[in-house]
Parts: C-alpha cells; sequence; structure tokens
C-alpha cells in the first residue's frame, strides 16, 4: 500500500471539490481506487446479471418484434457490463489484479449485484416491469453519476444512459400493450407490479447505515462518486413513475404510500432490509441458478481467452 502524505490528499481533494476530473494515469488516494473498483465492478456485473432474467425471454416473448427487440436489449446489458469491467480493470491493473479476479469475486460472493437480478421472471408481464420500472431506476441512479468525479467512468456512462433509454422505451411498449389489453393481460401486468414493487424500493439501497449495518454511501458521495444519496434517488423514482402507474389504473400494492406537499417527499411501507441483505448475499430466488449459469459460462470461454492471450504474447514476440 502506497503511503498518503498529508499534502497529496489535500491535492487531491482540492481537485475533487473544484469539479476537476481523475484520470486513470493519475495519482489516487488508495481509499479512493477501492471505492471506485467496488462500485465500478458491481456495475458492471449487474449490467451482465441482469441480461439473464430477460434472456429467459428471448425464446418465449409474443411476436417476433417483440424477440428481435429483448435480444437486442440483452446484448446491449451485455456490452454495459463489458465496457464497465473494462474501465474496472485499468483502476487494478497497478494492484496486479485483472479480470479474472473480478469474476472469481463474483462467484465467491465477494463481489455483490443488484437485489432486483436475484428475482424470478416467469411472466411476459415481469419482463415488462423490468425494461420500464427497473431499467427506470437504474437510469436515475446512472443519471446521477454522469457528473462522477472519476472521468473514465463519467464518460462510460454517458452512453450506457444514452442507450438505457431506449431499454425503458422499450419496456413502456410492453407495459402500454398490456395495460391496454384483455382483461387477462391487465391482471398479469398487475400482478407484476405487485411481486417487483418491493424489490423496485430496495434497488436503491438502504436509507441509512443503520438499516443493514454498513453502507459506502457517505465515502462515495465525499468523493463525488455520487451526488444524491439513496433515499434522493428512490423520492425520484416514486415520483416520476407512481403517477404513470397510476395513469394506466393500475394500483400500488403500498396502502401507506401517500405525497406530502409540505416536505415534497413520499410516504411508503418501508422494505425488509434484512431480506435485502440476504438476497443480495446471494440467497434470493434466483441466485444460485443465475450464478450458476455465469460460472458454466466462464468456464466453457476459458478457451476464448487463452486463445487471445496467445495471440497478443505472439505478436509482443513479433
Amino acid at each position: 500500500m502506497v503511503v498518503t502524505s498529508e499534502a497529496q490528499m489535500d491535492q487531491f481533494m482540492d481537485r475533487i471539490d473544484n469539479g476537476e476530473k481523475i484520470e486513470a494515469d493519475d495519482w489516487m488516494p488508495d481509499d479512493y481506487r477501492e471505492a471506485l473498483i467496488r462500485l465500478i465492478s458491481m456495475h458492471g456485473i449487474s449490467e451482465i446479471m441482469g441480461a439473464l432474467p430477460e434472456k429467459e425471454w428471448v425464446p418465449k416473448a409474443p411476436t417476433l418484434y417483440r424477440k428481435l427487440a429483448i435480444m437486442a436489449k440483452v446484448q446491449d446489458e451485455m456490452g454495459h457490463g463489458q465496457l464497465l469491467l473494462r474501465v474496472a480493470e485499468d483502476l487494478m491493473e497497478p494492484l496486479g489484479k485483472g479480470r479474472d479476479d473480478i469474476m472469481q469475486d463474483l462467484f465467491s460472493g465477494r463481489l455483490k449485484f443488484h437485489n432486483v437480478f436475484h428475482m424470478e421472471a416467469p411472466t411476459w408481464g415481469d419482463a415488462g416491469v423490468i425494461a420500464w420500472l427497473v431499467d427506470g431506476a437504474a437510469i436515475i441512479s446512472q443519471t446521477m453519476m454522469l457528473g462522477t468525479s472519476y472521468g473514465p467512468y463519467g464518460r462510460a456512462l454517458k452512453r450506457i444512459c444514452a442507450e438505457e433509454v431506449f431499454h425503458a422505451q422499450h419496456g413502456e411498449s410492453i407495459i402500454m400493450a398490456l395495460a391496454e389489453g384483455t382483461k387477462e393481460q391487465r391482471a398479469l401486468l398487475q400482478n407484476s407490479i405487485n411481486n417487483w414493487w418491493l424489490s423496485l424500493l430496495m434497488f436503491f439501497g438502504p436509507k441509512s447505515k443503520a438499516d443493514t449495518g454498513h453502507t459506502n454511501q457517505d465515502k462515495n458521495m465525499r468523493y463525488k462518486l455520487r451526488t444524491k444519496t439513496n433515499e434522493q434517488l428512490r423520492q425520484e423514482f416514486l415520483t416520476k413513475y407512481v403517477p404513470r402507474v397510476w395513469a394506466l389504473g393500475l394500483t400500488i400494492p403500498d396502502e401507506t404510500l401517500t405525497f406530502d406537499e409540505a416536505t415534497a417527499e413520499w410516504t411508503y411501507q418501508q422494505p425488509d432490509w434484512q431480506e435485502f441483505k440476504q438476497i443480495v448475499t446471494g440467497n434470493g430466488p434466483k441466485s444460485k441458478e443465475r450464478l450458476a449459469l455465469r460460472v458454466r459460462s466462464y468456464e466453457m470461454n476459458s478457451w476464448v481467452r487463452d486463445a487471445l492471450g496467445s495471440s497478443v504474447k505472439t505478436n509482443l514476440v513479433r
């Protein structure tokens, strides 16, 4: 570990406070580098794991048009994950680590991914909710980080956010078709919203450290890796999407959900944060199955990595 002088740290924080962008080859404190690796690795892996629930719907989507649309979305999500993991690799290289370390952390449970991607998606309504509301929640989070102090992450997010907007529109198209469809289709959609609601609230993470016993929120805000708290993001999500759900004549499974004009905030039923902790530590409904799929894929494609590694070494010798 590099010993950080007080003068170096002060100069670094001055750059952060002045809105300067930190680049991969700039000096940075170990704490900042570790926070970035944790945040970007988790984001990248969540993009990859997030493609798996929708991947299940590629052969089952109701029309050829829907199959092509969801296939393109899955491809985009995997691309987002690869882009982000490349950003993380640049940060890990000085530590003598790389992509394989990220994957092994995922397989061992040390690296977490978003709670929503541990959940089941057995109906077409679930596919719509994922693309509309889960991606909508992701857009709110990612847009907030466009101004991150780490330049490479911000530039990657700019591309990702642009594509996520199309994903949300794809989801909204599915939702509108179901909402305007038969009685059975509306019931299917309502059931999906009921099943996903608490997971959507959990998406942004706990309000405070007391909820789960740990959070990196304060550190990430101090380093300006993010600019809003978990609760601020959750309030934005509620403000944007609750009226839209109600406008479709659908309900939200929370009788306490109200908007306080005085505070300009929503009151809502708190999720069970201990359940959230259980889910993200690999004990969700589909956690083991999706991790096993990821492990099989990684092992089956080891020959590609070996071949690429051999090709690079050969070119260097030449």
